[in-house]
């Protein structure tokens, strides 16, 4: 009897410690993103987007992007905000453009959870390219070249997913190598 009752119980821990670990996680920026942290729990441990976390406090997006979500959250690196001209960044993160920068910065991020897999699949739906509304209200277009999936903004700027599908407790993180910016 007592053996029956230890193997149910391991049974039972096998299971459901399997189903907690179904969703790996993924190495960002030298640091491991867990599946059962919020977006900003894991972005700040990633030290290729620490511009990234310094906009997402200086817009006081925080408290948003640890909300429950779900979000699909396109996460520029610090590289890619190195592309963009000279002082930029410094000029986003004053006090007086934090609107401009709650814009730039929710563009990136779109409402539900989409996985590179949902994204492919709108992209074959739409013969070559998904159209998906931004949290700012702008669009973002994502395509394929082979394997690859790339992002265009408004402007026709275009950014390459470098890693996909980075599972989160409210979403889903994209890290892509350009930033986005919308129309205005």
């Amino acid at each position: 009897m007592k053996t029956r009752k230890f193997l149910s119980v391991a049974f039972l821990a096998l299971v459901f410690g399997a189903t907690s670990f179904a969703q790996k996680s993924v190495m960002v920026g030298g640091a491991e993103m867990f599946p059962n942290k919020n977006i900003v729990e894991n972005a700040v441990n990633s030290k290729d987007h620490t511009t990234l976390v310094a906009a997402v406090k200086a817009a006081d997006l925080v408290e948003t992007l640890q909300g429950k979500g779900p979000f699909t959250v396109f996460a520029p690196t610090n590289a890619a905000f190195d592309k963009l001209p000279k002082g930029t960044v410094e000029t986003l993160l004053m006090p007086e453009n934090k609107k401009m920068l709650q814009t730039i910065l929710t563009y990136h991020v779109v409402a539900g959870k989409m996985n590179a897999s949902d994204i492919a699949m709108a992209i074959k739906k739409g013969n070559g390219k998904a159209t998906m509304k931004t949290v700012s209200g702008g669009t973002l277009t994502a395509w394929m070249k082979g394997k690859k999936l790339y992002i265009t903004d408004e402007k026709g700027g275009m950014s390459m997913v470098t890693i996909a599908d980075v599972n989160q407790s409210n979403g889903v993180i994209h890290v892509v190598d350009a930033v986005l910016l919308p129309k205005n």
